[in-house]
């Protein structure tokens, strides 16, 4: 099931025709309108349609998921985007009395009046538009959800990013709260709690237990009827209903199909077989010490699974290619390392003894070179041994 809920976040829509023009009032705003949104912005043409297509692929992975009717929609979304933090800060306070870090969204009982607000290149930017573009579109159909479901599913697309080069979407799995739940225990609020918190009042690290419920009713492996459940209870939301209502409603068709006890005793299992990266990582350091390749391979998969972007399961992965001597396949794999971010020096260090072993001489003095030339406290002596032999 993880791999139809994460295919469901790469998938993007064939966007509806933008339209842009310039505020008659303030030529520098720019205002750009789609389907589904009404961008504004003080940062340019270019920005403003950026901007919209972000939100419009977003809007599309969200609703592949929830299955919203658009047509429930009573106009486009808006979105207010200043590159000059003054400014934004000052708008944000005149609605709110404080200002908010990066981007926030502003709900009304008025359809007209609500928008996300958004600090374009601010530090925070690129978390809290994933954070609040989510909260955006679910009150937009939902104006009062459960609030677990409104911040767990919030939190766990996060870390939908934007890339403004492929001018598409990427994920990475969202697990920053996993450790902090693990580590809970006797602590961590019941499902109950969590569920019925628009009744009963906020538990305790409500947050990041309403993302590792959102997490479980996703992922939960091979037991479908969870995810059946998730989904089948996005249809009971009313626009109508308040959070209490609407949480009491998602209560009752979730414990319709799993008793409550089973529930909490196949989510803290799921919970406890999820592992973080750095779990990963050392897992499979420990794996490939032990000289057991096959598992090593299956911790240093997983980690890359999780993220992607990382250059520490490419490395390891590179080591296990050389290992079986799959020169070629060692290569690619230090070069993604290369690539993402890993120590220099180690890596073509790594490429050069490869090489080297491939019998691409040539190849292999040059990159053993740049190691030595890098750091020649680690490599050169190391180094000029093996390029004396190859030369």
């Amino acid at each position: 099931m993880k791999k139809v809920v994460v295919a469901l976040l790469f998938a993007t829509a064939l966007l509806s025709p933008v339209t842009a023009q310039y505020d008659v009032v303030n030529p520098i705003r720019v205002e750009v309108r789609n389907q589904f949104f009404n961008v504004i912005s003080d940062g340019g043409s270019y920005d403003a349609e950026m901007l919209c297509r972000e939100m419009e692929l977003r809007f599309d992975v969200y609703n592949r998921l929830f299955r919203f009717n658009p047509a429930a929609l009573t106009g486009p979304l808006r979105v207010v985007s200043f590159t000059n933090k003054s400014a934004y800060d000052s708008y944000v306070t005149s609605k709110l009395g404080s200002t908010r870090d990066g981007a926030v969204y502003l709900h009304y009982s008025q359809p007209e009046r609500r928008e996300l607000v958004v600090n374009r290149g601010s530090p925070d930017e690129e978390r809290m538009l994933a954070h609040q573009a989510f909260i955006q579109f679910f009150r937009a159909f939902v104006p009062y959800p459960p609030s677990w479901m409104r911040e767990g599913f919030a939190i766990y697309f996060n870390t939908l990013r934007f890339d403004k080069e492929t001018r598409e979407l990427r994920y990475e799995e969202n697990l920053s709260w996993l450790e902090t739940v693990k580590n809970l225990g006797p602590r961590q609020p019941s499902l109950e709690s969590v569920f019925l918190a628009d009744i009963n009042g906020m538990p305790e690290y409500f947050q990041p237990v309403s993302w590792a419920i959102v997490s479980f009713f996703l992922n939960s492996g091979g037991n479908g009827d969870y995810f059946r459940a998730i989904t089948e209870a996005f249809m009971l939301l009313s626009s109508n209903n308040s959070a209490a209502e609407n949480s009491q409603a998602v209560m009752e068709r979730l414990t319709n199909w799993n008793t409550m006890e089973k529930m909490r005793s196949d989510y803290n299992n799921y919970i406890a077989g999820r592992k973080t990266f750095a779990e990963l990582i050392d897992l499979g350091q420990q794996a490939y010490n032990a000289k057991d390749i096959e598992a090593a391979e299956s911790y240093f998969l997983a980690a890359l699974y999780q993220k992607p972007t990382h250059y520490a399961p490419y490395y390891y992965l590179g080591l296990l290619a050389y290992d079986e001597n799959n020169y070629d396949m060692a290569d690619a794999y230090y070069r993604s390392a290369l690539q993402y971010g890993a120590d220099s020096a180690l890596v073509k260090y790594a490429l050069g003894i490869n090489a080297a072993t491939a019998g691409r001489n040539s190849e292999a003095l040059a990159y053993l070179e740049e190691a030595s030339y890098e750091s020649p406290e680690r490599y050169k002596e190391r180094a000029e041994s093996i390029m004396i032999r190859l030369k």
